[in-house]
């Protein structure tokens, strides 16, 4: 359904009367367009909005959604604008609900272990707040000084901790959200246990703001991690890299944090971009990041000295160990930074992620080598080694326009993303479908396409709820 109703001077009056004139963005072109598009590429893909409400609790929201529902108006919710599958863009103009008033951080309970949070806080505040507890929230995505909370779970945000800590919704014991219809409802809780019918909280895990919008949300907390080390460690090649991967994790006989991968590409525009050198940026095919916890320094040792011979004896040219603050940073730099240093040099680039079993790295790597050559394009790569998610970044040669590069750049990352499902992974692993990725869900997930459809069909009959994503 695409036939909505239209925003009238009544309804903005109505509006103005709940939230304030403040909180409510009509016919400001200028400050509208700041709410069309996110880091899929405002180039790109973008649509202004009507109007831009920024509600400061559940009650205004519940009140907004009725009146959209009964006048069949369009709702996107919008959290940091950081998403990168266009989630956050209105396709169809209407309402976007930004969340960015509702960031307080509602409880911090020592004696639960959980975080009791509204959707616009800013993930790394929360880090920082749990820290000053003794205790550690794990989930923890690369664009952790940027993105909100609500985000992450509405897009299941996985990062570079998953191998040890899971993505978001590892993480997500309860939501409260306001669904479809107005109505206020809160699955979960503090309890960690429940098996009382289905468990409705992780449907709307990643459901991408399609079945409603968040308005609190319990996250579990842990003890606090003791040291941590991190490895730099380059190879000559894709498949010496990827195939230390399983040995590092034996040998350790730990689950490592972090296993992070980039390529000779990335490593060299990285350090352009950070003014810095890595060793052996010059001849490694690729490198692995590693990070280790441990309690004391002693067992960190005993960690990285089994790992660092195991590694050498497997073709590693190298393992650099940074066991201090100052050289940590100057390794994570060039991995944390790797999407602004391609946008330094190619503003055009878009980023893709796919998700593969990790021993399937090598193929999808020499099919993006293969479709590189093809399309006679650069297409550098890094992601999360440990978890299979990857990250293939065409940057556009000089010599083609920017309306051909759309076309082009979205068949180089299509062809794939399908390659990507066809080795038994999926299209995307953390940036969510948006609208960006939704036929490529639809070919490569049939059967769960329809029953997901039926699923959002029954909780959004009207198709208010960011129309357009996902299906």
């Amino acid at each position: 359904m695409t036939d909505f109703g239209k925003i009238t001077s009544g309804i903005i009056e109505e509006f103005k009367r709940l939230l304030g004139n403040s909180a409510v963005i009509y016919e400001d072109k200028q400050a509208l367009e700041n709410y069309s598009s996110d880091e899929a590429g405002g180039k790109y893909y973008s649509h202004m909005p009507d109007l831009v409400l920024k509600p400061n609790n559940s009650k205004q929201i519940s009140e907004i959604v009725k009146i959209a529902n009964k006048e069949r108006i369009p709702i996107t919710p919008r959290g940091a604008g950081s998403g990168l599958a266009g989630g956050s863009v209105p396709l169809y103009g209407g309402i976007v609900i930004c969340l960015e008033r509702m960031n307080r951080i509602l409880e911090i309970d020592k004696t639960d272990l959980v975080a009791v949070v509204e959707p616009g806080v800013v993930t790394n505040d929360l880090c920082r707040k749990v820290a000053d507890t003794g205790l550690y929230y794990a989930g923890y995505p690369m664009s952790v000084e940027t993105s909100f909370v609500g985000g992450n779970v509405a897009t299941n945000a996985g990062g570079s901790k998953v191998i040890k800590y899971g993505n978001t919704g590892h993480h997500v014991l309860g939501i409260e959200a306001v669904l479809p219809n107005g109505e206020i409802i809160q699955f979960g809780g503090k309890r960690r246990k429940d098996s009382s019918g289905y468990d409705i909280k992780h449907l709307l895990v990643g459901s991408e703001g399609t079945l409603g919008i968040f308005t609190k949300i319990f996250l579990n907390l842990i003890p606090r991690p003791g040291k941590n080390v991190d490895l730099l460690v380059p190879f000559r090649s894709v498949d010496e890299a990827i195939s230390n991967v399983s040995t590092l994790i034996i040998e350790s006989k730990v689950l490592p944090t972090a296993i992070e991968y980039i390529d000779h590409l990335s490593i060299i525009l990285g350090s352009k971009y950070n003014n810095i050198e890595l060793p052996f940026q010059e001849e490694a095919g690729a490198y692995l990041i590693i990070q280790y916890e441990g309690q004391d320094k002693k067992e960190l040792e005993s960690i990285y000295e089994r790992v660092g011979d195991a590694l050498l004896n497997s073709g590693a040219l190298d393992v650099f160990v940074a066991d201090n603050r100052t050289n940590s940073e100057k390794i994570w730099r060039v991995r944390r930074n790797w999407l602004e240093a391609l946008k330094f040099f190619d503003p055009y680039v878009p980023t893709g992620d796919v998700v593969i079993p990790t021993s399937k790295i090598p193929q999808i790597v020499r099919f993006v080598k293969e479709i590189s050559k093809e399309y006679n394009v650069d297409i550098p790569i890094a992601g999360h080694a440990a978890d299979g998610n990857l990250h293939p970044a065409p940057m556009k040669p000089q010599n083609i326009s920017i309306p051909e590069w759309k076309v082009i750049s979205e068949e180089i990352l299509s062809r794939i993303a399908i390659k990507a499902a066809e080795l038994g992974g999926a299209v995307s692993g953390e940036h969510g479908i948006g609208f960006i990725k939704k036929e490529l869900l639809r070919k490569t997930k049939n059967l769960q396409y329809k029953i997901m459809k039926s699923i959002k069909v029954n909780i959004d009959p009207n198709n208010i709820m960011n129309p357009g994503k996902i299906f």
